[in-house]
């Protein structure tokens, strides 16, 4: 395969498949084809086809199975395009790809193709040419930029940039200098801006790139380059502070960057995936500045654990042997990051269910035991700590008072509601005794009629 068709079919691999037979001549990056006015005299900046391709009869596109033109190509239904490691091959063979001259959609496309097939070296070689293609546009941005202050940059449409799908950074970068030269610095900006789209996904890659390749310090300054250019972009920001916050545990200034970036990812993106940890290490390096950095924060927790460790152990051997053990804190942690799938909720929905059926037929340990594994889980579940602490009174245990006392607190409705339940399934002793104890231990209950009421039948 010659240089030029590799790095051809390179930039197209990397937008989409082709269907382009062997030997079709090579289409330009940028070129669009317009399927009428296709005739002898058309031409690139018209939308026609590249030089040397077969003219195509002018009028509608052709339909499905129609004939090919006069000298048009073979095309093999059944030919599939190279695959990348067929493709990277090709490259490998090609001698002084490196050194030779790429537009930056060639130079981007290498770079984005080695990189996703895990060969960092190389994707850094290239995806270098490309930046280096896009600094001219890049440092115009920045200068209309700062020369424009305060003043909003407007969109590529408000600023009649004119640019379709596809169009090459040269041609964009061409248009915006123009509007320099113009001095419509506010023009100028918008179409730079524009033009450096594809430029800062190039940026993000390198970063990515540089951090795979253990190079950090350089990695930092690509996602740096990035957020210069536009900073609220969510993987720039979240990679930099996270990369900060990996490699600066001991430095306070940084440690108080990578907080800002956090901050600022979720102001801006925040229904993003990314957004809740971005929370959550936001607090933890304010716990970390605190301590006065990481080693000492690492230190700390490691004393509060062993001290939540030592009064566990003190209250669970105060406890009777039966009694059901507090939750440590690992366990706390470990239910806190169980994902709420809708087969979990069903579960735990099942467990309560099954726990009233305990309830109604006296079995209030088994009732207790379904009860411990929903309330970590539903804390605020009235239903569940309803059920829970009625198992606690039923088994005669010294904490029930104090978990009665909680459930009627937080959903006294709750309680009277087990005792429907209770009756429903038959126990209608255990449904009079928990109305009783209900109303003599809430003597202001808002539905107190209604309860009497049950009471008396």
């Amino acid at each position: 395969m010659s240089l030029s068709l590799v790095l051809a079919t390179t930039a197209l691999l990397a937008a989409e498949p082709t269907s382009l037979p062997p030997g079709h001549p090579t289409i330009p990056p940028g070129t669009q084809a317009s399927p009428a006015g296709m005739g002898a005299g058309a031409n690139a900046a018209t939308g026609a086809l590249p030089p040397g391709h077969p003219t195509m009869p002018a009028g509608s596109p052709m339909a499905p199975g129609t004939p090919l033109p006069s000298g048009h190509p073979t095309v093999d239904a059944n030919k599939l395009p190279p695959s990348a490691e067929e493709l990277m091959k090709q490259l490998d063979s090609s001698e002084g790809l490196r050194e030779r001259e790429k537009t930056f959609e060639i130079a981007s496309s290498l770079g984005k193709l080695y990189y996703t097939n895990g060969r960092n070296a190389e994707a850094l070689a290239y995806l270098g040419q490309a930046q280096a293609k896009a600094d001219g546009v890049r440092s115009l941005f920045l200068a209309s930029r700062k020369k424009l202050g305060k003043a909003a940059i407007p969109t590529p449409e408000a600023a009649n940039c004119g640019f379709t799908p596809g169009q090459a950074l040269d041609a964009m970068a061409a248009v915006a200098q123009a509007r320099a030269k113009s001095g419509d610095t506010a023009g100028a900006a918008a179409c730079a801006g524009a033009a450096l789209v594809p430029a800062v996904d190039v940026d993000v890659l390198m970063g990515n790139a540089l951090y795979l390749g253990g190079d950090s310090a350089k990695a930092l300054k690509a996602y740096e380059r990035v957020l210069e250019v536009e900073p609220q972009h969510e993987e720039a920001l979240y990679a930099h502070s996270s990369l900060l916050f990996e490699t600066q545990g001991e430095n306070l200034p940084a440690l108080g960057a990578a907080r800002q970036g956090f901050d600022a990812l979720v102001q801006a993106h925040p229904n993003s995936q990314r957004a809740p940890m971005a929370r959550e290490l936001s607090v933890r390096i304010q716990e970390i500045a605190k301590a006065g950095g990481r080693k000492k924060w690492l230190q700390s927790r490691a004393e509060d654990r062993k001290v939540r460790l030592s009064q566990s152990t003190a209250q669970a051997a105060a406890m009777p042997p039966d009694a059901p053990r507090p939750l440590t804190p690992e366990m706390v942690d470990a239910v806190k990051n169980t994902e709420r799938t809708p087969e979990l909720e069903a579960g735990l929905t099942k467990l309560v269910e099954e726990g009233e059926e305990h309830l109604a037929r006296g079995r209030y340990q088994e009732a207790l035991a379904n009860y411990t594994r929903v309330v970590p889980f539903q804390p605020e579940n009235g239903r569940a700590k309803a059920g829970m602490a009625w198992a606690l009174v039923g088994l005669g245990r010294p904490m029930g008072a104090r978990v009665w006392s909680v459930a009627l607190e937080s959903d006294a409705g709750a309680v009277e509601k087990l005792g429907d339940t209770l009756l429903a399934k038959g126990d209608a002793k255990g449904a009079r005794a928990l109305w009783e104890k209900l109303a003599q231990d809430v003597p202001n209950y808002p539905n107190k009629a209604a309860l009497q009421a049950k009471l008396s039948q």
